[in-house]
């Protein structure tokens, strides 16, 4: 699994703009061939992260360079991020707990 962190923090006048490029960023990896999940938190000092997770190198590339994402993330560049911090990383150990579908696994 090849899993994205992108942290960032957002320029006050591009909220608006950015709210929507984002929510159409997320509908689109959604669609995306070897999708697993996305997440995205704000902390209590503004700064965001979101969580990408894709299956593949492969299905990974293909929505780095997506068009339209690519369009996006140059319009971050310009106008949405005062600074961002983005690692990608290919997961070598995942263990999770969950009490409601009987306890722990490691894969």
């Amino acid at each position: 699994m090849i899993v994205t962190i992108f942290r960032s923090r957002l320029a006050d006048e591009s909220v608006d703009e950015y709210g929507s490029t984002s929510a159409r960023m997320i509908e689109l990896a959604t669609a995306m061939p070897g999708f697993v999940s996305v997440k995205g938190f704000v902390a209590e000092d503004g700064e965001r992260c979101t969580i990408v997770e894709f299956d593949s190198w492969q299905h990974h590339d293909a929505w780095a360079e997506h068009p339209e994402h690519r369009h996006a993330q140059s319009r971050g560049r310009e106008a949405f991020y005062r600074a961002y911090d983005l690692k990608v990383a290919e997961v070598q150990r995942h263990h999770w707990f969950d009490a409601d579908a009987d306890g722990a696994n490691i894969a």
